[in-house]
């Protein structure tokens, strides 16, 4: 597997991203390893709440929310993806697939880092990946926050924005990942932050992971993560420890997904962020944050206001 690994330099001067990066190794599918970076921050003895962004963002997405549940008392775990941020980067897109991403987070949050009673947090593919996460090992997880995600089967069909996405991602010869974070905010973002999101990727050959991921998704009734897709719908649909679903109230991509896992998870309860598009955490990072901290404080339900 040919692997890049940003250089540190590019990470210089992150605008409110003051955490330094952990590592740890996991295992690549031909028997090497494959560093990922994580934020590891708050209380040791605190709750745990690990944070997991989508694509093709990377941990910077979440730092407002570390900011207020860290000084809440509770520890937070903000990996990079494989693919993303400070982790490497497989350089093939065939390098990458759904179940290599559940697999590798898993490693990192269980195997390594030996997280127990987490409240898992995911929006994007972070939430493809974290809902996988907490149906499978419901010994390891406490809570669920998804924001602005679901868990695509592929027996209904993504909406047409979605496929719109997809083919731009496909076509463009240049990627330019600070433009798509910016087109899913709705509040604006700065040239600092901007650049930010671009820092990751030096090399247009470096933009595999956020190139793939699209194409992961399920989208058809026979693809390879369905099965696991689906009996992960059948445990949530079980689910008896508390869940928040926190969406916002200006993402067409995953906004219909809210009132179907509203009904779908026993003890759902619900929030809506407002005046915030699919990046919840670039446009309302603190009311996220305050979401999550009073879902956390209450056991199951959120103080709304």
């Amino acid at each position: 597997m040919d692997v890049h690994r940003t250089p540190e330099d590019r990470f210089a001067d992150l605008p409110d991203f003051p955490w330094p990066p952990s590592y740890a190794e996991v295992a690549d599918p031909d028997g090497g390893t494959l560093r990922m970076a994580y934020v590891d921050t708050g209380p040791a003895d605190g709750e745990v709440v690990l944070l997991l962004h989508g694509e093709p963002s990377w941990s910077f997405l979440y730092r407002h929310v570390i900011a207020v549940l860290s000084d809440a008392g509770h520890r937070c775990v903000a990996p990079d993806l494989v693919g993303f941020g400070r982790s490497d980067k497989p350089l093939a897109t065939g390098d990458h697939s759904y179940a290599r991403h559940v697999a590798w987070v898993r490693e990192l949050a269980f195997d390594h880092l030996d997280l127990r009673e987490a409240t898992v947090v995911g929006q994007d593919w972070g939430g493809l990946i974290g809902l996988r996460i907490a149906a499978e090992h419901p010994d390891r997880v406490a809570r669920v926050v998804a924001a602005n995600t679901g868990l695509p089967t592929g027996d209904v069909d993504m909406p047409e924005i979605w496929w719109q996405f997809r083919r731009a991602v496909e076509q463009a010869e240049v990627l330019d990942v600070g433009r798509l974070v910016a087109s899913g905010c709705v509040r604006g973002l700065t040239e600092e932050v901007r650049a930010a999101y671009d820092a990751p990727f030096d090399t247009e050959a470096s933009k595999a992971g956020p190139r793939a991921m699209p194409t992961l998704v399920p989208t058809r009734p026979d693809d390879p993560a369905t099965g696991a897709n689906r009996a992960a719908w059948a445990a949530l649909g079980a689910w008896d420890k508390p869940w928040l679903n926190a969406f916002s109230d200006s993402d067409p991509i995953t906004g219909a997904m809210a009132p179907i896992l509203a009904r779908h998870v026993p003890g759902a309860v619900s929030v809506t962020i407002e005046r915030a598009g699919h990046f919840l955490q670039e446009d309302a990072g603190p009311e996220l944050a305050a979401a999550v901290r009073d879902f956390l404080g209450a056991g199951s339900r959120p103080d709304p206001s």
